[in-house]
């Protein structure tokens, strides 16, 4: 539920389902990062994200290869570089098949809108920051990654993304879509998890010209998934209460259980009690790491 390599979800998807991505270890020489992007057809701007990862740490967009090359320098674990795809829409969408159903179900379902400011000729990228509901508490990170710009009025109507990590943690704004949920949109992620081996349940981060379009399965592309680990991100800006979000939880965690169990019965044994242990104290180390860096970098 915690540490989940990237790199094994996309190794289960088919690669017509995601953009081009490769994995490169900060300890290598640049020049040969600087080769495989050229191999790859990856051009800038480009996404950068921590092989594990999660709430948006060390997520970045990469405008050159002088950005590029900073990133690289100070990141200190393991990331990946992935085309940034031009897709308008970014969309959540949270799946769950019990292995012996044939079909399974969409429990939630988001537009989810990168945390952002609009300009109106007047004031400055600072001031736009403190009257923004979610901004305002993130202050501090804001001003690191856009230090240039803080003291600079933005043009009227000028949308400037704060952040490109379009998760809760990170400010990002979403809007319920369950009404769009029918058979049409529930085929569509049966098709690509049959196609994965034993993918029973977690959430699609989507990158899509409209719904429509993803429904009709084109114009779209899986940006990842997230297994056990997936939160149900629908719970947040939707109207929620705190008991009706502790109990669609609850539901959630009540679907894992009977998958894994059913799981266990067919020989999928869990790891011993000590592995689990060391792994999780090795990954909560790790991302003190990498929080720590993200502080530090612009």
């Amino acid at each position: 539920m915690d540490g989940e390599p990237k790199k094994e979800m996309y190794d289960l998807l088919p690669k017509s389902y995601y953009p081009p991505t490769f994995i490169n270890h900060p300890t290598e020489n640049f020049d040969v990062l600087a080769e495989r992007l050229l191999k790859s057809g990856i051009r800038f701007p480009l996404i950068v994200k921590p092989e594990v990862g999660g709430q948006g740490i060390l997520f970045r967009k990469i405008d050159n290869e002088a950005q590029l090359r900073k990133y690289h320098h100070q990141v200190p674990v393991e990331y990946m570089v992935q085309e940034m795809l031009q897709y308008p829409i970014e969309l959540s969408v949270f799946y769950i098949r019990h292995p012996e159903e044939s079909t399974g179900r969409i429990t939630g379902f988001l537009h989810k809108i990168p945390l952002r400011v609009m300009g109106d000729g007047k004031h400055t990228l600072e001031a736009l920051v403190q009257h923004h509901p979610k901004a305002a508490k993130r202050k501090e990170e804001l001003y690191n990654k856009h230090k240039a710009i803080w003291h600079h009025i933005v043009p009227e109507g000028k949308a400037v993304i704060l952040s490109y990590a379009a998760n809760h943690n990170r400010g990002a704004h979403f809007i319920d879509l369950k009404e769009q949920i029918d058979p049409a949109l529930v085929k569509i992620f049966d098709q690509i998890s049959f196609s994965i081996n034993d993918f029973f349940y977690g959430r699609y981060d989507i990158m899509c010209q409209s719904v429509e379009a993803l429904k009709a399965g084109r114009d779209f592309a899986i940006l990842e998934y997230n297994g056990c680990g997936a939160e149900p991100n629908h719970i947040y800006d939707t109207g929620y209460t705190l008991l009706a979000a502790y109990r669609e939880i609850l539901m959630h965690w009540k679907a894992l259980f009977h998958i894994s169990r059913f799981n266990a019965r067919k020989g999928v044994k869990p790891w011993p009690f000590m592995k689990g242990l060391r792994f999780q104290y090795k990954t909560k180390a790790l991302f003190r790491v990498m929080k720590e860096a993200d502080k530090q970098m612009a």
